[in-house]
């Protein structure tokens, strides 16, 4: 017997994508500038990434031609802004024709206009703990809208700004601002800009009480400045939101990181037009910490338990703590094997549909990532791509996964199989 899962009549399926992920050479920002530091982080550098700057026209016809209805992409600051009060009219109109293809194509756009990397001057004045930043910010977003605004589909102001909590869960991260002079790379970093390194405060590696503020302050004042210049567009921030669980010994820290991580960033998102739900899986915690995946579980590229009913757990959380309607603007799977990222995908869009199907208001759903890209710390190893990307020469090719869940958007509408009861 078949059967169809059916979704709302606009509900968005998309791809996503980050800027520096994708675009190369983004040679301003401050991750750009952390990437080749002594004692990096990161694996390896960007470089050219997938050329998506130069190729964005092919990339958004090869994502409508398998059947997508939205895409999502981010804004570079750095770009745009590469010092401090100079805005780029060039970078700002090759956006505009990005945004543009997108609805050449019918895609609705949905815009990130910060994903982790700011500019690296900003990185000189204080970073995300800086006083300052939540106006800079602002004022970012008021010249991209003035510029763009008329043409963006749905706008996330940031990503993932709870991101650096859960790292720090895993012992990555969190360092206090009076120990950042004795870490390498932050040391290294002030020497570069000038500054104290108790002051050096990347986005994404950010996770003190200042950091929450900060972030907090440039989400609101850039949701308003959005909304000045156009009230009717949907205006959210996109979570980093783990499906936290615990074994004996772990409740209370899973109770912590459940706290600092997921609620108090659901709970801040409160009156927004939706919250960005972004889900890969679940973390568990035991007495002493996170704990390992279970005995014969299978894992990803990273070595974490494949979990896609992860995705249920965090957008009824969202729905009930936010209590505002819900996009997945991220789910996926780090895996070279295709056949386990489709069966991942359709186990988590079975997820949204159990949800829809309880009355939760649930938007859309898309899937990370358009390409093998660049996966920040990881580099070019993960392979989280519905395309893959061969950087020898740049050349696409759609895997199985991305028609798959191209033809679930085409239909708007998942068939199951289901077991004949006579035979």
């Amino acid at each position: 017997m078949t059967t169809a899962s059916a979704f709302p009549q606009d509900f968005l399926w998309g791809v996503a994508t980050a800027g520096h992920q994708v675009e190369g050479n983004n040679v301003n920002s401050d991750t750009w500038f952390l990437e080749h530091l002594p004692g990096t982080m990161f694996s390896e550098p960007s470089g050219d990434a997938v050329d998506h700057y130069h190729r964005y026209r092919e990339d958004i016809a090869l994502i409508a031609s398998l059947g997508f209805t939205s895409y999502r992409f981010s804004f570079e600051w750095a770009r745009i802004e590469p010092e401090e009060g100079h805005f780029s009219v060039a970078e700002l109109n090759h956006y505009r024709r990005v945004l543009e293809a997108c609805h050449e194509h019918g895609l609705t756009p949905v815009v990130t206009f910060h994903h982790f990397t700011s500019p690296r001057w900003l990185l000189a004045v204080g970073g995300w703990e800086g006083t300052r930043t939540a106006e800079l910010f602002a004022r970012y977003c008021d010249r991209l809208m003035a510029h763009l605004g008329d043409l963006i589909g749905v706008a996330c102001t940031l990503n993932e700004p709870n991101l650096p909590w859960l790292l720090e869960s895993f012992g990555i991260g969190g360092v206090a601002p009076e120990e950042r002079g004795s870490v390498p790379v932050w040391a290294a970093a002030a020497e570069r800009l000038g500054v104290d390194a108790s002051t050096v405060a990347p986005f994404q590696f950010c996770s003190t009480e200042a950091g929450f503020n900060v972030k907090l302050a440039a989400h609101r004042a850039a949701t308003a400045v959005i909304k000045a210049r156009r009230p009717e567009l949907p205006v959210g921030w996109t979570l980093a939101n783990s499906d936290i669980q615990f074994i004996d010994g772990g409740r209370e820290l899973a109770d912590r990181v459940r706290r600092d991580v997921n609620e108090r960033f659901l709970e801040a998102s409160r009156g927004d037009d939706f919250v960005g739900i972004q889900t890969y899986g679940r973390t568990v915690y035991g007495p002493d910490g996170h704990a390992p995946a279970p005995e014969g579980a299978e894992t990803n590229q990273m070595g974490e338990e494949i979990y896609p009913q992860a995705l249920e757990a965090t957008i009824r959380e969202a729905a009930r703590i936010a209590g505002i309607p819900v996009i997945v603007t991220e789910n996926g799977l780090a895996t070279e094997d295709d056949s386990q990222r489709v069966e991942y995908l359709r186990a988590a869009v079975d997820c949204v549909a159990a949800c829809l199907a309880d009355g939760i208001d649930v938007r859309g759903y898309i899937a990370w990532t358009a390409f093998d890209n660049y996966e920040w710390v990881f580099g070019y190893r993960p392979k989280f791509g519905l395309i893959a990307v061969d950087r020898a020469t740049q050349e696409r090719t759609p895997k199985e996964s991305a028609r798959w869940l191209g033809n679930v958007a085409r239909t708007n509408a998942m068939i199951v199989q289901a077991a004949d009861a006579t035979a």
